[in-house]
């Protein structure tokens, strides 16, 4: 049993994770820390909780205990560096669902964040928590980068066709779609409903931070192509959808793609890959990520759906919580008695 802190657990993540730590059934207590909200009950900030956790008053971010296991960061960039460094030094194990550790190198960081890292001796030892698809140990592991939303539905689509394809991709571009609890919960006017409703629009056009997160990981697993990610706001409040263009230089047998697919996801409860194309109703308020894969001789093209406060958040880092200390993964994310496969 272990005991949890969770600082930034206000926000929409952070709700998330409060419902999971109340469900989890190793720990064995959990406390909530912010800034804006510090001594706010949480049932005045969610009141739809009320009888399914625990009310709590939410302890100031200026006065963290040392005393948790374990701690979730769900912060805005920059903040986490004020925290990350005096956890580690301490012995705690640090779950960061911000993209301050998400990157191996400080230039990488400054560049695309607009800050100097304060700890960059710890990009190159924390783990970049892909559960679904790295399915090594966590093995005296401290820091764990939970992965960003969008990274999350592009890297699990296209992961095993770049490793079993590597050297016959010519290019890759992937339009994604995110709904707008993906800014955050401060209040922004181009994300009203009387601008939203709607509209579909695109936004940082070759300018997202999340593209060299997601390069990152596909160099590192083989991939040397051209590559590019355009991502565009949906008039909801939840989901990522994400469609992925990739041309060979041969053709390519579907079937033998769907047995690559499901044969790299074989141990993973929470992707599945579908016989069409998923829609986001199927993974909204679940872990999982509904993968397709469509070929059309040297064209594939490949649909995701996931819940991006979930899987692209608060769920992934329940996951990665559970492999820090060789639990199930699926270890208060899923009903025990329930069995998933890894297809449909």
């Amino acid at each position: 049993m272990i005991s949890v802190g969770i600082l930034g657990g206000t926000g929409y993540a952070g709700k998330k994770l409060i419902q999971f730590c109340s469900a989890h059934p190793f720990v064995k207590d959990f406390e909530v820390y912010a800034n804006t909200t510090a001594d706010e009950n949480l049932y005045s900030l969610f009141p739809d909780l009320e009888g399914t956790i625990e009310d709590k008053k939410v302890l100031s971010a200026k006065a963290i205990s040392f005393d948790h296991d374990l701690y979730f960061l769900t912060l805005p960039h920059g903040e986490a560096l004020k925290y990350v460094p005096a956890l580690i030094s301490k012995g705690k194990k640090v779950i960061d669902l911000g993209g301050d550790y998400r990157l191996d190198f400080e230039e990488l960081y400054l560049q695309w964040y607009h800050l100097e890292h304060s700890s960059s001796y710890l990009l190159k030892s924390k783990v970049y928590g892909l559960a679904d698809f790295d399915k090594s140990a966590y093995t005296d592991v401290q820091l764990v980068a939970n992965p960003g939303c969008y990274p999350t539905a592009i890297l699990l689509s296209l992961l095993p066709l770049v490793k079993g394809f590597g050297d016959e991709i010519l290019s890759v571009s992937c339009s994604a779609y995110s709904g707008t609890s993906g800014a955050g919960k401060s209040p922004k006017s181009e994300f009203l409903l009387s601008e939203m409703e709607g509209n579909v629009k695109a936004y940082s056009v070759n300018s997202h931070r999340h593209e060299p997160e997601i390069l990152q990981t596909l160099y590192k697993n083989g991939f040397h192509s051209p590559f590019a990610f355009t991502t565009h706001l949906l008039p909801v409040a939840v989901g990522i959808y994400a469609t992925s263009f990739i041309h060979l230089k041969n053709n390519v047998d579907e079937t033998s793609l769907q047995k690559l697919y499901k044969q790299s996801y074989a141990e993973s409860p929470f992707v599945r890959i579908r016989n069409t194309p998923p829609e986001l109703k199927w993974v909204i308020n679940s872990n999982f990520c509904d993968i397709n894969i469509s070929v059309k001789e040297k064209k594939v093209v490949v649909t995701t759906a996931i819940d991006n406060l979930v899987k692209g958040a608060a769920g992934q880092a329940i996951q990665n919580m559970n492999k820090l200390y060789g639990w199930d993964e699926s270890l208060g994310i899923l009903q025990k008695e329930v069995t998933y496969a890894a297809f449909s």
